[in-house]
């Protein structure tokens, strides 16, 4: 019985160790807050699966409801934002230290619909613009299926660049996803681990 409560004590100290640190910085991508504020988020590691034009995906795709919120994962700078044919509304944020997060098909839809006709306005957060700072956790944008998801479900398609190269994100989005699970049940009071 005191094991358990010292075990319950132990996992709630580390997880907000794991909360404080998670916006540490570029320096260890590790730590990286979950993009997606969404418990309906599915995801698995599709980095590398064959796409058209003989082309691989670059990211993992984060499969969640249109309009939920889309954080940044450290602290950083926005680098750039707009609107692609394949990318839909997107944003790049860098985080120093040769680090930068992309995020990609933010909402193009007004609320409620699937009209395409969203614009920017139900794409980002109110007021951002590049050149912006933003802290680990602040919502940047919203879930959408802008760009070439236009016909599969709402998702945030999220890639990590280290020193120019895109890598694989999903060990550190489970990591994420872990701890970001943690955390909303320390906030619940559901920590009795038994």
């Amino acid at each position: 019985m005191a094991f358990r409560r010292v075990f319950t004590g132990m996992i709630a100290a580390l997880a907000i160790v794991a909360s404080s640190v998670s916006g540490a910085g570029a320096a260890d991508p590790l730590y990286l807050r979950f993009p997606q504020l969404d418990e309906q988020t599915e995801f698995v590691d599709s980095w590398g699966v064959a796409r058209p034009d003989e082309r691989t995906h670059r990211g993992v795709d984060l499969m969640g409801s249109k309009m939920a919120p889309v954080v940044a994962v450290l602290d950083g700078v926005i680098e750039t934002m707009g609107e692609g044919d394949r990318s839909g509304y997107h944003i790049t944020i860098d985080h120093g230290e040769g680090t930068s997060s992309w995020y990609m098909h933010l909402n193009n839809d007004t609320p409620g619909t699937d009209d395409r006709r969203g614009g920017a306005e139900y794409a980002f957060a109110e007021g951002l613009e590049v050149g912006d700072i933003v802290e680990a956790g602040q919502v940047i944008g919203f879930v959408g299926d802008s760009g070439n998801a236009e016909w599969g479900g709402a998702h945030t398609h999220f890639e990590l660049h280290i020193n120019g190269r895109a890598v694989n994100p999903y060990p550190y989005l489970r990591d994420a996803w872990e701890r970001w699970l943690l955390e909303l049940a320390i906030a619940r009071g559901e920590t009795d681990f038994k």
